[in-house]
């Protein structure tokens, strides 16, 4: 299966969802936030892999806030992995989060 290319719709909604789910997490509605999570790291997503860490979650014994937390970690990773694949001209066209854009750097 050909890989689709990152536009920059894609990186604003992935940083959309994500940025609800920090939203709601923090507020404590980890069933909301998991969602905006899920929704963040299926766009562009590899089904396969998702699916993976999916059952990987529910084989474990794990709280509700333990959910949420490794759901936003995986939205992290693609919502960077995403913005690492634009140019820089598509880049410019995303006003991506300063704290993202720091938080990122280091991976």
């Amino acid at each position: 299966m050909a890989k689709n290319a990152v536009t920059v719709e894609d990186v604003r909604e992935v940083q959309d969802n994500f940025k609800a789910g920090v939203t709601q997490h923090e507020g404590k509605e980890y069933n909301e936030a998991i969602e905006s999570f899920k929704a963040a790291a299926s766009i562009l997503a590899d089904e396969d892999n998702l699916k993976e860490f999916q059952r990987k979650l529910k084989s474990g014994k794990y709280k509700l806030q333990q959910e949420s937390i490794a759901y936003m970690g995986c939205a992290a990773v693609h919502l960077s992995n995403l913005i690492k694949e634009l140019d820089d001209d598509q880049k410019e066209q995303v006003p991506v989060d300063t704290q993202l854009t720091e938080a990122f750097k280091g991976w």
